[in-house]
């Protein structure tokens, strides 16, 4: 199986680059991990909500220019289904028994994703009503999806 992670901006902090490095090797031996950033639009302070819909669109159209039309999409929104890791690691087990071998997840930037992106989703997943940093929320999906893996290998993993 493919895992492909599309996210909007850089990570900048070393913390966050080492946890996601280290996620990025254990889930090596279970799927192949692709992670593609798009460039991030900067957003002034005391933004109009229309300077913010054009930020999203901007970056929802490079969002889309990485999506293929085989790969099943994920957008992480606030507003998503909200599973708990069994959930979660069924709902990856089913897709692939139903022969979906390429995965995708996106992540937006901090004003989240454009309405198009949302369209073009199968799916949107939700990890908390709580707001998380973006650069954050990358190394936390990482996380559930290398959980998820081993989950459904049956191998131990804290609780």
């Amino acid at each position: 199986m493919k895992i492909t992670v599309v996210c909007v901006g850089k990570i900048k902090e070393k913390y966050l680059t080492a946890g996601i490095d280290e996620y990025s090797k254990r889930l090596s031996r279970y799927c192949r991990l692709e992670i593609l950033q798009v460039a991030d639009e900067k957003t002034p302070d005391r933004a109009s909500e229309a300077l913010e819909a054009q930020i999203r669109t901007v970056e929802g159209e490079r969002i889309l220019k990485c999506l293929r039309d085989d790969s099943y999409v994920i957008a992480l929104a606030i507003d998503g289904d909200m599973p708990d890791s069994v959930a979660l690691s069924q709902k990856l087990e089913k897709l692939g028994v139903q022969g979906c071998s390429h995965i995708t997840f996106i992540i937006g930037g901090s004003l989240g994703l454009s309405d198009a992106v949302l369209k073009r989703a199968d799916e949107k997943l939700s990890f908390s009503s709580l707001t998380f940093p973006h650069q954050l929320m990358r190394m936390i999906l990482l996380e559930q999806i290398y959980r998820s893996f081993r989950i459904m290998n049956h191998e131990p993993y804290h609780k």
